[in-house]
C-alpha cells in the first residue's frame, strides 16, 4: 500500500530507452493511440461481462466508453465501466512493458474457468489486446498520462501516473477522481497534439478505426454528450435483421459514393477459420478502376478493430469489389497496424475470392440482366484473371460475356458459343482490336460470316494476353482470325449448305503471277502475298504469319517496349474480287507505275481497315492523287 505522498517505482523491465523506442518507433501513425485506448476499454467491458457470469455479485450497467474533451485543461480522457484494475494489475500491466492484461485474462481460462463460464466461452470472447503495448501509444501525443481505476466489486481505487520516461507512480486518487467502477485514462496532450481536442477529428477517427467495437462510444464536449457508435457493427448482425436501406447506406459510407450496390454479399465463415465478410459490387465503374497505383478496397478488422484500411484481400482482378472482413484469428504484427503473411491469411484470402466468384456465378444464372450490367462495368477487369490466375480460369470462363460477329450487342457466353459450332469447326475463333465498331466491320470476318462461324470480338487490351495463354475451352482451342491460314475451307458456305449444294472452289487459276508481282512491288513490307479463304467481299486484308504473334498483341507489346522490330504481315488477296481480276488483267501493261500504285494502295487500305496509318503517308497521298486524277481524266460515259 503506497503512502499518501505517492511512491515512485522503476518499470519492472528497467528499460526507459525501450519505452521510448516503443512509443516512437512501433507505430507509424499517431492517430493509432485512439484505436488502442478504445480497444483496451472494450476489452475491459468484455472481461467484466464474462467474469460476471461466474460471480453474480458483480452486477454491471450497460457498457459504454466515453471520450471527454477538455480544451481548458488540454486533456483528452477515455472512460469505461468495465472490469477496472487493482494495484497489482496496475503494476503488472501498466508498469511492465509487453505484459498484456487481456492475455493474462485469457490464460486464466485454462485454470477451471470453463466450468463456470462454459466450455465455449473462450471462443465467444470479443477480446482484442494481446501484446501489452497498446497503452503506451498514448505517450505519442501526451506529456503525461493519468489512470484512475477501481476494480469491479472493490472499494479501493488507485491513481497511476507517468510521463513515459522510465518511472511511474501509484497512489490513492483524490475524492471523486476515480470512477465508481472501471477505468479513466487522462491524456495531458503535448503541444504537437492539441488538434486532438477538436471534436470533429475525434469523431472521424472513431468512425475510421473503432466504429465496429462491440461497446457504444460517446463523445463529451462543450455542447454536451452524443453517441458516436451504437456498439454493433452492421456485419455482425444477422442478415435477416438488416434491410436493403441499411446495406445501401453502409455501402455508400464505406466508399464515399452515391450509387447503389449492384450486388451485396454477406456471410459468416466458421470452421478452420472464423471471419465475417460484407462485400459489395458497385453499381457504377469507379473513375480510378484502371489506375495501376490504386490500392485495395478492403477494410480488414480483427475482433472489430480496424487493422488496415486498404488490405489486399482479393486479387487485383476483383479490385472493384468493396468489402469489409472481420476476423477473430488473424495473426498481427506487434503494432497491430499490418497483418502477417501466414497460412491462415492465405487461406482466408483464397476462400473470400472463391465465395465472391460463386456469388457472381449465381447472379449470372439467376438474373442475367443484372449480371449484364456488372459485366458491362467490370468485365474488362475480370478478364485480367483469365491471364493472371489460371487456377480461377474455368470459373471466370463461366462468367465471361462477349460481343461476337453474330451478336454485336454482347452477352454471349462460351457455352452459348459452343452450342452454335458449325460442321467441321475445330476452334473458337476470335478477333482482337481496339473498338467493337471497327472489329464488326473487319474484312477478316467475311469468310467466317459466309460459313456461319461465330467469332468473338475482343476490344480490351487484356484480351490479347489471355487468349495467348489459355489452352482452350471445352476441348476447343482459341484461334485468331488474323493469324496464319484461316483453314476454314472444310466448313461449308452457309448459302450452299442451306441449299444442299456443294461448295465451289474459288477461282485461283492464273493468279500466281499476280501474287508474285505484288510481292515484288511490296518487297520487305510483307512476308508474302497469298490467296485468302477468309475474304468474301473485300479485295485484301493483312494477317500475321503462321509463326508470329497476333497483330494486335504485337502492337501492344511494341508500344510498351517489350518487343523488338515488328514482324512482317502477310497480304491476303480475294481472287474473286473485281478489283483483283482487273489488276490481274493489267499484268504486262505498259503503265507499270499505275499497277504499282494500285498494289500499294491495296496494302495501305488493308492497314487502314485495321486502324493503322498508311505505311508512308506522303507516298500514300501521292499515289491516291495519281489514281484519282487518272480516273477523273477518263471520258464521261
Amino acid at each position: 500500500m503506497p503512502d499518501a505522498a505517492g511512491q515512485s517505482q522503476a518499470f519492472q523491465a528497467d528499460v526507459a530507452k525501450l519505452l521510448h523506442l516503443m512509443v516512437h518507433s512501433v507505430y507509424s501513425d499517431r492517430d493509432i493511440f485512439l484505436r488502442e485506448l478504445l480497444s483496451n476499454a472494450a476489452d475491459a467491458c468484455e472481461q467484466l461481462r464474462y467474469v460476471a457470469l461466474a460471480d453474480s455479485a458483480l452486477a454491471f450497467s450497460p457498457f459504454a466508453v466515453r471520450i471527454s474533451i477538455d480544451k481548458d485543461a488540454q486533456t483528452l480522457a477515455f472512460e469505461d465501466n468495465g472490469i477496472g484494475m487493482s494495484q497489482q494489475d496496475l503494476t503488472d500491466h501498466l508498469g511492465t512493458i509487453a505484459r498484456s492484461g487481456t492475455r493474462a485474462f485469457l490464460d486464466r481460462f485454462g485454470n477451471g474457468a470453463e466450468e463456470a463460464w462454459g466450455a465455449d466461452a473462450r471462443e465467444k470472447l470479443e477480446l482484442i489486446g494481446q501484446f501489452g503495448i497498446g497503452f503506451y501509444s498514448a505517450f505519442m501525443v501526451a506529456d503525461r498520462v493519468d489512470v484512475f481505476t477501481r476494480r469491479a466489486g472493490a472499494t479501493e481505487a488507485f491513481h497511476w501516473s507517468s510521463d513515459g520516461r522510465g518511472t511511474f507512480s501509484i497512489q490513492p486518487p483524490a475524492q471523486g477522481e476515480a470512477p465508481v467502477q472501471g477505468t479513466r485514462v487522462v491524456l495531458h496532450l503535448n503541444e504537437e497534439s492539441k488538434n486532438y481536442l477538436e471534436p470533429g477529428r475525434i469523431e472521424r477517427l472513431v468512425h475510421e478505426h473503432s466504429s465496429a467495437l462491440a461497446v457504444p462510444i460517446e463523445l463529451v464536449e462543450e455542447k454536451g454528450a452524443r453517441r458516436l457508435t451504437d456498439g454493433v457493427a452492421l456485419w455482425t448482425k444477422p442478415k435477416a435483421a438488416i434491410n436493403l436501406d441499411e446495406y445501401t447506406n453502409f455501402y455508400q459510407s464505406l466508399g464515399g459514393v452515391f450509387d447503389e450496390p449492384a450486388l451485396t454479399m454477406h456471410w459468416h465463415a466458421e470452421g478452420r477459420h472464423d471471419y465475417t465478410v460484407l462485400a459489395f459490387v458497385p453499381g457504377s465503374r469507379p473513375f480510378d478502376l484502371f489506375d495501376s497505383s490504386r490500392p485495395g478496397r478492403a477494410k480488414l478488422y480483427v475482433r472489430h478493430v480496424l487493422i488496415k484500411e486498404d488490405a489486399e484481400i482479393v486479387p487485383r482482378w476483383l479490385r472493384f469489389v468493396r468489402l469489409v472482413i472481420d476476423s477473430a484469428d488473424l495473426p498481427l504484427n506487434v503494432s497491430r497496424e499490418t497483418i502477417q503473411e501466414s497460412p491462415v491469411f492465405a487461406s482466408i484470402k483464397k476462400a473470400v475470392t472463391n465465395r465472391v466468384l460463386q456469388e457472381l456465378t449465381k447472379l449470372a444464372e439467376s438474373d442475367k440482366e443484372k449480371f449484364a450490367k456488372i459485366w458491362e462495368h467490370f468485365g474488362s477487369v475480370l478478364k485480367e484473371g483469365l491471364y493472371e490466375d489460371p487456377e480461377k480460369r474455368d470459373a471466370l470462363f463461366g462468367l465471361a460475356r462477349f460481343a461476337t460477329s453474330a451478336h454485336s450487342a454482347g452477352g454471349r457466353g462460351l457455352k452459348d458459343y459452343m452450342e452454335g459450332l458449325q460442321t467441321n469447326q475445330t476452334a473458337i475463333y476470335y478477333l482482337l482490336g481496339e473498338d467493337l465498331a471497327r472489329l464488326s466491320a473487319s474484312p477478316q470476318l467475311e469468310g467466317f460470316r459466309a460459313r456461319g462461324i461465330e467469332v468473338l470480338l475482343l476490344p480490351d487490351p487484356v484480351d490479347a494476353f489471355w487468349v495467348a495463354t489459355a489452352v482452350g475451352f471445352d476441348g476447343k482451342p482459341f484461334k485468331s482470325v488474323t493469324q496464319g491460314a484461316a483453314d476454314i475451307n472444310s466448313i461449308p458456305l452457309k448459302e450452299n449448305l442451306d441449299a444442299g449444294a456443294a461448295e465451289e472452289a474459288p477461282p485461283v487459276a492464273g493468279l500466281a503471277t499476280l501474287y508474285a508481282l505484288m510481292k515484288q512491288v511490296l518487297g520487305e513490307a510483307v512476308e508474302a502475298v497469298r490467296v485468302s479463304d477468309r475474304l468474301s467481299s473485300s479485295p485484301a486484308c493483312l494477317v500475321a504469319s503462321d509463326r508470329g504473334p497476333d497483330r494486335r498483341l504485337e502492337r501492344i507489346l511494341a508500344e510498351s517496349g517489350r518487343l523488338g522490330p515488328a514482324s512482317k504481315p502477310v497480304l491476303e488477296i480475294n481472287p474473286a474480287h473485281p478489283l483483283i481480276r482487273a489488276l490481274a488483267a493489267r499484268i504486262g501493261a505498259p503503265d507499270k507505275g499505275k499497277f504499282e500504285d494500285i498494289v500499294w494502295l491495296l496494302f495501305d487500305e488493308a492497314r487502314l481497315m485495321e486502324g493503322e496509318k498508311p505505311a508512308d503517308a506522303p507516298h500514300f497521298a501521292a499515289r491516291l492523287t495519281r489514281i484519282l486524277l487518272d480516273a477523273a481524266s477518263q471520258p464521261a460515259p
